[in-house]
């Protein structure tokens, strides 16, 4: 099985770390009399440098790679024993092999790399355009202590990566509950707070019934908000806690009413703002409806919220050959380019945020409706054109990740 080229690259990068693999090496040429020593990972597929001492200058650096079936490693990856050739030109077995012709070498010496747990890594090798008697059992015996060597550090060093990425792992988890706890407690405050004025401003007596109005509107925006800030940590904590982000498939006839129903229910929080609308789907689409209501609701509202107070916002859905091509736009000042990679993940918040601006999860739970469904989200901001946050779901939910099938 081939590894990833990112796992060869922490290979790699593991190899660089261990101190006395550069000492090993140059003790290997100055044993052997040979010009080029390496320290080689090996898969089904490449030859991969690890560390190099090399010279002769036959040009390969760490991270340089080989077509592993022009090796000799192949050979003793398949055996699990050494390959030793003291001079090939007069080796009855390699004299015609490929290898030595194709690298123009005579002599070559390869010992695998084997884990405790039995799994190969590679080779420990050198080689060079002269003879050398290294068949020894001295050289032999030298290469398979060296190898045993650099397998016990390499093990040390994964070890070693597996216990930092858990404790950065604590370390941010840890984080991530301050935040929740401490932006969970402000955000709700404010919310409860203005209920409870009103409660106790109702509780006076001989309260005009227009002040009563005005105050009960008051609590039924206060309440919308704490029910939303309430639903939004309950899908943090599916999303998060529950190994996926629920969506619930079904053929879906009237997406494009879907999204009418949103924008006017959004406008009733911002009275004053105007969503100009282009929705125009007109098919059956197999989706979540109320996920998607969630993701163009959580969408207009950030655009309302951080776009220019006295410009329109955009919400545009169209129907291409595959999915729906969802985008909303909002103008004024852009996001700062830092912030593009980082607005999806949760408790992110523009900076300069009003108190109003909710947890900061609403763009996370964005990014995990389009995901739920195998689509994609994208953000886009600039001086110019303002910012747009753009969505494609498929039609069928093909690819979806937490998403269930339903008839």
């Amino acid at each position: 099985m081939n590894d990833t080229a990112d796992e060869i690259a922490r290979d790699v990068a593991a190899i660089g770390r261990i101190d006395a693999v550069p000492a090993l090496l140059r003790i290997v040429c100055q044993t052997t009399g040979m010009g080029f020593a390496a320290v080689a990972r090996v898969t089904d597929g490449t030859w991969t440098a690890c560390a190099v001492q090399d010279d002769i200058h036959f040009g390969l650096l760490p991270g340089g790679q080989l077509d592993v079936h022009t090796t000799l490693c192949k050979e003793s990856r398949a055996a699990r024993e050494p390959v030793v050739i003291d001079q090939a030109s007069a080796d009855p077995t390699y004299r015609d092999h490929h290898t030595p012709r194709l690298y123009g070498i005579e002599s070559y010496i390869s010992v695998p790399i084997v884990l405790r747990d039995g799994a190969y890594f590679g080779n420990l090798c050198a080689i060079d355009p002269r003879p050398a008697k290294v068949s020894e059992d001295r050289i032999v015996t030298l290469f398979k202590l060296f190898a045993e060597l650099i397998a016990v550090q390499l093990e040390n060093e994964r070890a070693r990566d597996v216990e930092q990425a858990v404790i950065l792992d604590e370390r941010q988890t840890s984080k991530l509950r301050e935040e929740f706890i401490a932006v969970l407690g402000h955000d709700l405050r404010s919310p409860l707070t203005a209920i409870a004025a009103a409660a106790e401003l109702l509780a006076r007596p001989g309260v005009d019934p227009v002040r009563v109005q005005s105050v009960a509107q008051r609590v039924r925006s206060s309440a919308r908000r704490m029910a939303g800030l309430i639903e939004d940590v309950l899908d943090f904590a599916r999303g998060r806690l529950g190994g996926g982000f629920g969506a619930v498939l079904h053929d879906v006839d009237d997406i494009d009413q879907a999204m009418h129903d949103v924008v006017a229910e959004v406008l009733l929080g911002f009275p004053d703002r105007t969503i100009a609308t282009a929705i125009d789907v007109h098919r059956t689409v197999r989706c979540d409806r109320g996920r998607v209501q969630q993701l163009v609701s959580n969408l207009l509202v950030n655009a309302l919220t951080h776009g220019a107070k006295d410009r329109p916002v955009r919400l545009s859905a169209t129907a291409d050959d595959r999915s729906i091509v969802l985008s909303v736009s909002n103008e004024g000042k852009a996001m700062p380019p830092e912030s593009l990679s980082q607005v999806f993940q949760p408790f992110w918040r523009h900076s300069g945020r009003d108190p109003r601006d909710g947890l900061g999860l609403g763009l996370f739970i964005c990014a995990e409706i389009v995901r739920a469904h195998g689509g994609t989200l994208e953000v886009l901001s600039s001086e110019a054109d303002g910012t747009t946050f753009a969505a494609r779901l498929p039609y069928d939910g093909a690819g979806s990740a937490g998403g269930t099938a339903a008839g």
